[in-house]
This record gives C-alpha cells, structure tokens and sequence, in this order.
C-alpha cells in the first residue's frame, strides 16, 4: 500500500500544472528525497503555486491517476523515477533534466551505451539506406540504436537495429500509450517488445509541437553521440545535434550532395565543428572510450545503492549463465565473433552487446579485426 501511495504521489506531482521536472526535483530535495513529504508540502498555503497547480493539488482528476496507475500495472511497463538507483546517470548530467520517465519494453537497455541516429522526415532513399546501414553495424558493435519513431531516418534506424535482432530505444513526445506517427503502430510494439519506449509525458498525453523538442533532449542526453544522416536547414535534428553538442557529447554528420537540399544541415553541422563521417565503424571507434566512462560511472553508482527492482546491476552480469557460457568460450586466446557465434550459440547482436558491457568491466579486450581477449580476472 505504501508503495502504492508513492506511486500515486509521483503521479500526481507529475501532472501538476506549471511544477515541471526542474521544479519536481526541487521540490524533492528540498523534502530530502521523501514524494509524500514533497506532496504534502506543496499542499499547504504559501508553497508558492499558481492558481491551476493549487486547484489540481487540493483536487486532482482521480480518473487520470487511475489510468496512469493502470497503464503502470500491465507487464513491461514502469515508471522510472530520478530517485532510483538504475535512472540513468547520463540523464542526471543534463541541464534540464527529467523528473522520471514511463518506459514500456526493457527499462535496463536505458543503461548502456547508445547512439542517436536521428534526420530528416522526408528522406530520400539513399539518406534512408545510410540509416539502415549505419543504424545495423552499431546495433552489431553492441551499441543501443536510440531515436524519436519518427518517420523517416528515425523510424528506418529503429528498423534495422529491430532486423538486426538488437534492441532500439524510442524516445517519443506523446505519452507512452500513443504512437505518433500513427503509421508506426506496428514499429512501436516491436519496439517495446525486443528494447524500449520511453517518455517523459503520462499516459493518454497527445502530440504537441512544443513536445518534441523536450523530447529531443532526452535522445541527446541519453545518447553517447548523436549521427545525423539527412536533415535540411529547418531540421528538428539539428536541434538535438545541438542539445547534445552543449551537453558535450558528440556529434556527427554524414556529408552530401551540394545540390541536396536535405545535406545542408548536416553540412551546417559539420562546418560548426560535427565530425564528417563515412562508415559505422568511425562512430562506434569515436565513441568507445564515452562507452567505457559511462560504465565505470554507471559501475560506481550501482555500488553506493541498492538497486531498484528491475535494475540492471552490472557486477551481476558476468554471474548469468550467457555471460559465463560466453567467457567459457572465449578461453585463453582471441576469437572472433563469428567463432564465438558457433561455440554460444548466441546471435552476433547478443554477444557484440555482451562483449562490449564485458569490456567495460575490464574482462574482455577488443583487439583490431573485430576479435576480443579475455583478460586475467
């Protein structure tokens, strides 16, 4: 009952008007991390609310907090809050960051190391064939696809992860019941299905255009480095290649045709410092000390508290069955993936995922040609 009762509490904090994330996490911490203190707090005279936070406050829409409750209630859904141990560290560096998120699908994939493929909705056909090739070969090294479900680059790039039997995280700017586009009802089950779907909006939220940019933060944040395959001058892209060049991650931009109007934003980008790229390979290689930072960071915090059901501890990783059968087979001298793939039975997509969490502990080496060592340990 008392969880019950928290829950509630973030919820209806959550929909409070005007209080947004920055003014929930306050408000939390002025209460020393306790909701049902913050709650009640904000309940009394002089919390310094306007008219319609006050108004929900002393009277909220029991129906909408029924709903959400019930959205929370069905497998795979959950309400991932900035108070626990397993919200994701890289989120809590933003500027604004978010309060929690409702995710549907794998809350742990939000962990590991991910790169936003983002561009252009109308796409051409070569822009959406970079997104496929590009989004598959980092799905392949182990790094989590992240995108908005748009249409376009964004819904080719959760595609081909999909395809590639790797997991893909969808941030949306709906909640996380609604799919926007609605083209994209079969995409989004898939989605929730093999990695996740996230939003910082409650259940029954619908799309609005000052939604998307909030949206865009959270790819950006969550995200290593964001690709942009196309994107003209007016690009939503460029706003979450921005969000994450302030955020001091990096950005990256594919070049094209002078005469393509859907390459002068990636061009923008690149003459305002974006690195020209040409082959996955460039980006996975860029990123992977970002990778092996937010591990130990990640490694560190898991370490100071108990994690929250449904966290992913990594010092747990290396003691599932996989993880040993995978050591086992790598034994004392370099194996490539193909090799590995025949002594596992595990798909390329698992393993190049295991084995680069497995390289953040430091017990497995990546060597050039695509083979990994085990390390003494």
């Amino acid at each position: 009952m008392h969880a019950d009762e928290r829950t509630r509490a973030w919820l209806v904090l959550l929909r409070t008007p005007g209080l947004g994330p920055g003014g929930l996490r306050a408000r939390l911490a002025d209460a020393g991390g306790d909701v049902l203190a913050a709650l009640a707090r904000l309940r009394r005279p002089g919390a310094g609310l306007d008219e319609p936070a006050r108004a929900w406050l002393e009277r909220p829409d029991e129906a909408r907090l029924a709903a959400d409750l019930a959205w929370l209630a069905a497998p795979g859904h959950r309400l991932l809050r900035c108070d626990e141990a397993d919200f994701p560290p890289q989120l809590d560096a933003l500027a604004q960051p978010p309060a929690a998120l409702f995710v549907a699908g794998d809350a742990a994939l939000l962990l590991r190391p991910q790169v936003a493929v983002v561009g252009a909705r109308g796409a051409s056909p070569a822009g959406l064939a970079h997104a496929k090739r590009f989004a598959r070969a980092l799905a392949l090294a182990g790094y989590v696809v992240t995108s908005g479900m748009a249409d376009g680059i964004d819904g080719a790039a959760h595609a081909a992860a999909l395809d590639a039997g790797a997991p893909t995280v969808a941030v949306v700017g709906t909640g996380p019941d609604r799919v926007y586009p609605r083209k994209h009802q079969e995409l989004a089950r898939r989605i929730a299905a093999q990695g996740a779907l996230v939003s910082e909006f409650p259940p029954g939220t619908a799309a609005r255009a000052d939604h998307f940019p909030r949206r865009n933060r959270i790819i950006a944040g969550l995200s290593l480095g964001t690709l942009v395959v196309e994107a003209g001058l007016q690009s939503g892209s460029l706003i979450t290649a921005r969000l994450a060049g302030e955020e001091g991650r990096e950005v990256f931009a594919l070049p094209g045709s002078i005469d393509n109007p859907l390459a002068r934003g990636c061009h923008r980008l690149i003459r305002d410092g974006a690195r020209l790229v040409e082959e996955p390979a460039e980006v996975s290689e860029a990123l992977a000390p970002a990778a092996r930072a937010q591990g130990g960071v990640l490694a560190a915090r898991l370490a100071e508290e108990e994690p929250s059901a449904g966290a992913a501890a990594p010092a747990t990783w290396r003691d599932d069955p996989d993880y040993r059968a995978l050591l086992d087979a790598l034994g004392h001298e370099p194996a490539g993936l193909d090799e590995l793939a025949g002594r596992t039975g595990l798909s390329a997509p698992a393993l190049s995922s295991m084995l680069l969490m497995l390289e953040l502990e430091g017990a497995v080496a990546g060597l050039p040609g695509n083979r990994y060592q085990r390390l003494p340990g």
